[in-house]
């Protein structure tokens, strides 16, 4: 009989203990989060815009050789400095020296039939005085005479023509300034008019920089910018010297020069920061959130709102217009007044019960040396 109570009981415990390996566990409870929260208000947008440009000389010549010819030498590097009157190129002057020799022995040429015309007619001259010849006769002497010196002039003409030709294959720096382009080399063979290099002159400096379709408008001639070195972040103050009156075809955008005030000699080529009041977006006013308030949801964007009633969170879509500084302004979706987590939105789930974060206040602890002294 005990035998089979004992049975019994050890049935019941094998029971128990497969009903209590089927149930489900307790699920543990989700810990409330503490998060952050901003109200929504409306702000004025202050965003500028700036451009970068670069500094350039006002006046840039490209100079080049006035005859054609095989350049044999080139006295000037990219960067250089040079002066006017200083040699930059040479053309080889051979065949423009036998020119000369060719045009000086016409001229020689030229003197002797004019100084053979000339005893001619005066020798006429002393018959037609004695009434042995015509009148009809001198004037032709007079005539080939004059032909004479007038071959005789243009052959002297043609002379100094060739003369300065061979002048023309040494190309010299009208002004002073700064190697900015080399176009050429030893050995090539050039055209008349090639530039061989380019030399920004000495003087004023222009910061060029390109501004878009919808912000052209705004620049005027005269208007006021600041200019800021990104090599020494020293500031200056120009004005819109000239605005380009037609796009640039590839990149679409017009160029603006702007004339520095002041005495300062900017490096040429130097980049540059153009920020005017021009330039700026208007103050108005806009809601603003820090980025770290964004959610992306698909292919939008949301961010959290608070319930504080409920102290629950729920996911709101909204629309974004642009950025200003650190912040997003913000285009839909939102109204001022309402409470949006700036933290902790990428662990929470909509209806998650949140609490808001309060930073500890940590006491400062007073040593006993410390007091001891006071």
């Amino acid at each position: 009989m005990v035998r089979k109570h004992f049975s019994s009981c050890i049935s019941l415990l094998l029971a128990l203990s497969v009903l209590s390996g089927c149930s489900k566990p307790t699920p543990a409870e989700e810990p409330v989060r503490a998060v952050k929260v901003m109200t929504v208000g409306a702000d004025a947008q202050h965003s500028s815009v700036e451009y970068s440009g670069e500094v350039r000389a006002r006046v840039e010549s490209r100079l080049g050789f006035r005859v054609a010819g095989k350049i044999i030498r080139r006295q000037v590097e990219l960067g250089q400095k040079v002066r006017a009157g200083e040699v930059l190129a040479q053309l080889d002057p051979q065949d423009y020296k036998l020119n000369v020799d060719a045009a000086r022995a016409q001229v020689a040429a030229a003197a002797t039939n004019r100084d053979l015309a000339a005893a001619d007619f005066r020798r006429f001259k002393d018959l037609r005085e004695q009434n042995f010849i015509s009148s009809a006769e001198l004037e032709r002497r007079e005539t080939t005479l004059k032909a004479a010196q007038a071959q005789f002039d243009q052959a002297q003409a043609q002379l100094n023509g060739q003369g300065n030709q061979v002048g023309y294959t040494t190309l010299v720096a009208d002004v002073s300034g700064v190697v900015t382009v080399v176009d050429a080399e030893v050995g090539q063979v050039v055209a008349a008019g090639t530039p061989i290099v380019r030399i920004a002159q000495d003087g004023p400096r222009d910061v060029v920089f390109s501004v878009p379709e919808d912000k052209v408008q705004a620049v005027r001639v005269g208007t006021a910018a600041q200019v800021s070195l990104w090599a020494s972040q020293q500031t200056l103050l120009g004005k819109v010297r000239e605005v380009a009156a037609s796009a640039d075809p590839v990149t679409r955008t017009y160029s603006v020069k702007l004339t520095m005030d002041g005495k300062e000699v900017l490096p040429l080529g130097a980049t540059v920061t153009v920020t005017a009041a021009a330039f700026a977006h208007g103050d108005k006013p806009v809601i603003k959130l820090p980025t770290s308030a964004l959610l992306r949801d698909g292919n939008s964007s949301a961010v959290w709102l608070l319930d504080k009633a409920s102290m629950t969170v729920q996911l709101k879509p909204i629309g974004i217009a642009t950025a200003d500084g650190n912040d997003v302004v913000i285009s839909s979706g939102l109204e001022p007044g309402m409470l949006v987590l700036v933290a902790g939105v990428h662990v929470l789930q909509p209806g998650q019960k949140v609490t808001l974060y309060q930073a500890a206040r940590a006491e400062a602890a007073v040593t006993p040396a410390s007091a001891a002294a006071k």
